[in-house]
């Protein structure tokens, strides 16, 4: 695996005061971009040939740079991290980045420095070390089931990796759910049950909540050596939620959980306290599980039912396509900032001020 010494002998040979933001052109890439040239950062865009044309599209969230290639992974190869590195980039890691790159070859060949903490990877990708990060924090979160004789209740199946809800499942019984697993099999969807994450299908209302972790500003609030900002949340839009309107005879096609969009949310007042909570003990718990812990955005998706309160099911620990909605800030970032401020936006900000004080190796992995 690559080292945090690795990324800092790369770092050491960069003009810091050419620093170039950088990603590739998918997710949230725009708002990345847009976000970067407000405060007059250089940006570079890894693209597909068929992609450019979306980012030219968009005059202020066009990257100043393009590097075109055939398929997403080549960014680890050679030639490409070289001109990376040339151009003294950060890559801001997202979940189409994450997905078309792989997680292990982020944490075992890419040698371009990136924003964060890459060990989370580690954790955000294997959803049983999610929910031992999720145990650490105290965080109430579905039941799990490890063998399809054990189901006794309505479940929810998801498959591995950022697939945005592709081929997500549910099942009413053990024997629906070992027929599903079955045809999911024979489909080579999967190899085998261990892929598979099975939990407790939870009701109530779905609230996936943007949390900024930073090392760099003072005042809000603290929690360990950092300060903890909501920036944000949405819920996403799946063919799911259409069902209803098929109602009695909803045709096959509708019950499908891949994520098209997301809506804006706002959350009662009186529930910022669990908020908050929650995102301040994944933090916690972060920084003792894999030290120095999360650095920067994350998101945690949660269920809340008014008798059961808040069950948390996953975190994305990067930024998520939900903030996509905000880019000129949210109902909560004019709390927290005088000036229009996305996500994409805050990542800027942080590199911004850690360059200032001369901090960027804490920041970067």
């Amino acid at each position: 695996m690559i080292t945090v010494e690795d990324i800092r002998g790369v770092l050491s040979k960069y003009n810091k005061n050419k620093l170039t933001i950088s990603t590739i052109c998918s997710h949230s890439a725009l708002q990345i971009f847009h976000g970067a040239r407000s405060l007059k950062f250089r940006t570079l865009g890894v693209t597909t040939p068929d992609r450019r044309f979306v980012y030219e599209a968009f005059p202020l969230a066009k990257p100043d740079i393009f590097i075109e290639v055939q398929g997403f992974k080549d960014v680890l190869r050679k030639e490409v991290q070289e001109k990376l590195v040339e151009e003294n980039c950060v890559i801001i890691p997202h979940g189409s980045f994450v997905e078309y790159v792989g997680a292990s070859n982020i944490l075992n060949m890419l040698f371009v420095p990136t924003f964060g903490n890459r060990t989370v990877l580690l954790w955000e990708s294997d959803r049983s070390k999610q929910m031992e990060w999720f145990r650490e924090a105290g965080l109430k979160t579905p039941r799990e089931f490890k063998n399809p004789s054990e189901v006794d209740c309505k479940v929810f199946v998801k498959y591995p990796g950022a697939k945005g809800g592709a081929g997500y499942f549910t099942a009413d019984s053990a024997k629906e759910l070992e027929e599903k697993i079955k045809w999911t099999m024979d489909k080579k969807l999967i190899r085998s049950i261990e892929e598979v994450s099975i939990q407790e299908f939870v009701p109530g209302v779905r609230y996936y909540f943007h949390f900024f972790y930073s090392l760099m500003l003072d005042g809000g609030f603290r929690v360990g050596n950092g300060r903890l900002e909501l920036l944000s949340m949405d819920k996403r839009i799946e063919p799911i939620d259409e069902a209803y309107r098929g109602l009695p005879n909803v045709p096959e096609e509708f019950f499908d959980y891949t994520v098209t969009g997301n809506q804006p949310l706002i959350l009662r007042e009186s529930l910022l306290k669990d908020c908050l909570d929650m995102g301040a003990r994944v933090v916690l718990a972060s920084r003792r599980l894999f030290p120095p812990g999360i650095v920067g955005p994350f998101c945690l998706e949660t269920i809340y039912h008014p008798s059961r309160g808040f069950t948390v099911f996953e975190i994305s620990a990067r930024i998520v396509a939900g903030t996509n909605l905000y880019p000129q800030g949210s109902p909560y970032t004019p709390y927290l900032f005088d000036e229009p401020m996305s996500t994409g936006k805050r990542i800027a900000l942080e590199l911004k001020k850690a360059l200032e004080s001369d901090r960027l190796e804490e920041i970067l992995y």
